[in-house]
């Protein structure tokens, strides 16, 4: 993986002048040489570390006993996972860089209660979620995975057939459930496709963008029931969590696609089973999938199987929060955590700051 030191140092000069506060570092992952490097060139008078060696499934999962030893005095953590007991030992942390949009794997109440601030990754990567949450749409239409088995099992594949013809995007409408970065970025794909765009948000006078309509969340039922494709990519917070269940899904057009892109935890996973299994839901498409009371070491998103066995059923296509496995990404998520670390040294306001009662 190769940092583009360039985007990082441009960034620094903005911060050329100006009292810069001396601090320690924590790379919340098992960074490269040239990773740990590149943060501690463009970060004067900065210590950076990272965890210490571990054996790992990936690089950036994180145990608490390797980090352990270095908590204790470091003012600053950045990193995709924080171990549960961090916040026991981290008595100088003063900020956090998360490396995600989502901060709903941290808790943020206590965050609050010890005035350690957080950043996110907002935006840093709509276009690749975009992109993979419109792939998913239109693997579910053309119901890819099945005829690609069709193919290696040299089966033949009825045309016209109800069972096996495509669904079309041109003049469908797809209703997105959050309008913010990622959600106006697909609604910019889908207009690509003819498609005819309804958003839901939180705040709907902010405007639809280049969605066709904008609506706010009373009238969900409304938009679900006018969509072929609904798409969440909605933050969740204590307020959206197992928002979308039995009601919501009975609200949908009958026959339609349902595509998640933000988290698991947002849809109740029964209701979601029995309307694929009844046809209700045509199909379902999803990148993220339940977390179950933290029953796992922490790790990056690993993809938990639903207890339902949905990702098994044949209208339905998983991946395992590979939205943002993209090129150039992981650059962006490196200089986006520098700009912050940065903003933070330099006693300036934190552009990519988060409300840490809202969650984002």
């Amino acid at each position: 993986m190769h940092v583009k030191t360039g985007v990082i140092s441009r960034r620094l000069l903005v911060f050329a002048t100006g009292q810069r506060i001396k601090m320690k570092v924590l790379l919340g992952w098992h960074a490269t040489d040239e990773e740990l490097a590149t943060v501690q060139q463009s970060l004067p008078g900065t210590t950076v570390v990272g965890p210490r060696p571990e054996p790992y499934l990936s690089r950036f999962d994180l145990t608490l006993e390797s980090i352990a030893d270095t908590l204790g005095d470091v003012d600053a953590f950045v990193g995709y996972v924080l171990p549960e007991g961090s916040l026991d030992i981290a008595k100088k942390l003063k900020l956090i860089c998360w490396m995600h949009a989502g901060c709903d794997e941290l808790d943020l109440a206590r965050l609050k209660t010890l005035g350690v601030q957080v950043t996110n990754l907002r935006g840093a990567n709509s276009i690749s979620v975009a992109e993979h949450a419109m792939a998913i749409i239109l693997g579910l239409a053309k119901r890819l995975i099945a005829k690609h088995q069709a193919c290696v099992n040299a089966l033949p594949v009825p045309v016209y057939d109800a069972e096996s013809r495509s669904a079309m995007l041109h003049r469908r409408t797809l209703g997105i459930i959050g309008l913010g970065q990622i959600g106006s970025a697909i609604a910019q794909r889908a207009k690509a496709f003819d498609m005819r765009v309804l958003g839901v948000r939180l705040h709907p006078e902010l405007g639809a963008g280049v969605a066709d309509a904008v609506f706010g969340v009373d009238q969900m039922p409304q938009v679900l029931g006018n969509s072929d494709y609904v798409v969440l990519a909605t933050p969740i917070t204590r307020k959206t969590s197992s928002f979308f269940g039995a009601t919501e899904i009975d609200a949908m057009k009958s026959g339609a696609f349902l595509v998640n892109v933000a988290r698991g935890n947002l849809i109740q996973e029964r209701p979601l089973y029995d309307a694929l299994k009844s046809g209700k839901i045509a199909g379902y498409g999803s990148d993220v999938w339940w977390t179950y009371n933290n029953a796992f070491p922490a790790s990056y998103h690993f993809p938990v199987p639903s207890r339902t066995g949905i990702q098994r059923m044949p209208n339905v296509i998983g991946t395992g929060d590979q939205g943002a496995n993209a090129d150039d990404v992981l650059d962006r998520n490196i200089a986006r955590s520098v700009e912050s670390l940065l903003e933070f040294q330099n006693d300036k306001p934190l552009t990519w700051k988060i409300d840490l009662d809202l969650g984002y």
